[in-house]
């Protein structure tokens, strides 16, 4: 019984537990009574399948089991392809295997139709013909180019220059040695050329045919070279009526060789050398400024008077003034060296 001073509820409460009974024990059972009456039993041997029972394809008890009902597969979302899922339990083991052999074949059809079309195929890309004027650059006196080199002088990374190089080695236009650098085969030499004599062409038309500066020449025949054809080439070549040098004052190899005339730095040349000035076009725009108000200007002629020792400047005849370059100068300058005979110094001149 409930104490003097509590409510009726709480002392109902206290009743229904007195005689071991839970509060609302009555309304559970309700509510369970009703979920159990929603229930939809589960049609015996619903999934089975008929192929795996000996007895005629019967299930328990001798009655016929209706087949099996194979999931539908959802189909993928939108943007990259994937196979539809389909449940292990709905396919025989027969089944499974000419799945596995079906979406091996979709997979690896892609990598076994492109190796042989690379083989085939004797074009390079615009980043491979890059990395072969790279090296041509940088591989001198017999040393190989380094990857961090090629890099730096690519703009990549050195993990992309490296996946280059090594691309190019297998193609035969490359020699990759490691700590020893990169050096270019007789075939790379040959493809190095080709695309030095391409790009010095399309500079040409540039420079002459559209009117360009010769230090933008450069800059603007990069974008689009890669995608002339080799038909158009020929014909640029013949409508300039076939130049031997390009704007920068660097010749224009000959078709199919492999031979890139050398174009040492002014610095190299001794007293009394005569050569022909040539500026690339990675120069920056401040020296190349400087150097033309020094009349240092592509295709210019110079003779030098006087060479410093242990790094000191050189003195040049340019256009018949006298001109002085500092060492680190003089090796941004590059000459195309002519015949000393017949060529006389200043001294001779003055005697």
């Amino acid at each position: 019984m409930a104490e003097p001073g509590q409510g009726g509820r709480s002392g109902a409460l206290a009743a229904r537990a007195a005689m071991g009974r839970r509060p609302h024990a009555r309304g559970h059972a309700r509510r369970r009574h009703r979920r159990d009456q929603r229930r939809v039993p589960r049609p015996p041997s619903r999934t089975r399948d008929p192929a795996r029972h000996a007895h005629g394809g019967r299930g328990h008890g001798g009655r016929p089991c209706r087949p099996a009902r194979h999931p539908q597969p959802r189909l993928p979302p939108a943007g990259r392809p994937r196979v539809a899922a389909v449940s292990r339990k709905c396919l025989s083991k027969v089944d499974r295997h000419f799945l596995g052999d079906a979406l091996g074949c979709i997979f690896r059809a892609p990598k076994t139709r492109l190796r042989p079309a690379q083989a085939m195929d004797g074009a390079l890309s615009k980043s491979e013909r890059e990395t072969l004027k790279a090296v041509f650059r940088l591989a001198k006196d017999g040393e190989g180019a380094h990857t961090g080199e090629l890099a730096a002088h690519l703009g990549v990374s050195p993990g992309t220059a490296t996946a280059t190089v090594k691309r190019l080695a297998g193609r035969g236009l490359l020699d990759h040695r490691p700590y020893r650098g990169v050096e270019l085969t007789k075939a790379g030499r040959r493809e190095a050329a080709a695309a030095m004599r391409r790009h010095r062409i399309v500079e040409r038309f540039l420079a002459d045919m559209l009117g360009y500066a010769w230090n933008e020449a450069d800059r603007l025949a990069g974008s689009f070279e890669h995608e002339l054809p080799q038909e158009v080439e020929d014909r640029m070549y013949v409508a300039l009526d076939r130049p031997a040098t390009c704007p920068h004052g660097f010749p224009i190899p000959e078709l199919d060789t492999a031979e890139i005339p050398d174009m040492p730095p002014l610095y190299q040349l001794d007293t009394g050398d005569v050569a022909v000035v040539a500026i690339s076009g990675s120069t920056e725009p401040d020296m190349v400024a400087f150097l033309d108000t020094l009349g240092l200007r592509p295709g210019v002629r110079v003779e030098v008077l006087e060479k410093h020792p242990f790094d000191g400047p050189m003195v040049l005849e340019v256009d018949g003034s006298r001109r002085t370059l500092g060492e680190k100068v003089a090796r941004q300058i590059y000459v195309r060296k002519e015949p000393t005979k017949g060529s006389r110094s200043r001294r001779e001149k003055s005697a």
